[in-house]
């Protein structure tokens, strides 16, 4: 199963759901507002990306820049990103693709043909 965490009036989400439908991609939506993956969910999908943690924030969100995340990341550790991207589905980077083949947050068509 193919699930895409998105949210609504995000236009790259909206790009990508676009993408899938051109490409008649069978997938699943989840709000990542009113959804928002938990604290475990958040560490297993970060593990099956192999990527950096900080890879999952969405560095040009409104929240983000409200909590000067860009000054605090660097001195958080695990844990407490971990934490931090639980509590608010706005902080995780979107649309965030999960399949069998693995996890890419953000939208890049070349990556998402890989996992697709």
């Amino acid at each position: 199963m193919n699930n895409v965490y998105c949210y609504s009036k995000c236009s790259t989400c909206k790009k990508a759901l676009k993408w899938l439908e051109e490409n008649k991609i069978h997938y699943e939506v989840l709000d990542i507002k009113e959804n928002h993956p938990d604290e475990n969910t958040i560490r297993q999908l970060h593990q099956q990306s192999g990527m950096p943690l900080k890879r999952f924030f969405n560095t040009s969100g409104q929240l983000y820049r409200e909590m000067e995340l860009s000054k605090k990341l660097a001195v958080m550790s695990e844990d407490e990103m971990y934490r931090l991207l639980a509590s608010d589905g706005m902080l995780v980077k979107r649309p965030l693709l999960v399949t069998d083949k693995g996890v890419f947050p953000g939208f890049n068509e070349a990556n998402w043909k890989e996992l697709l």
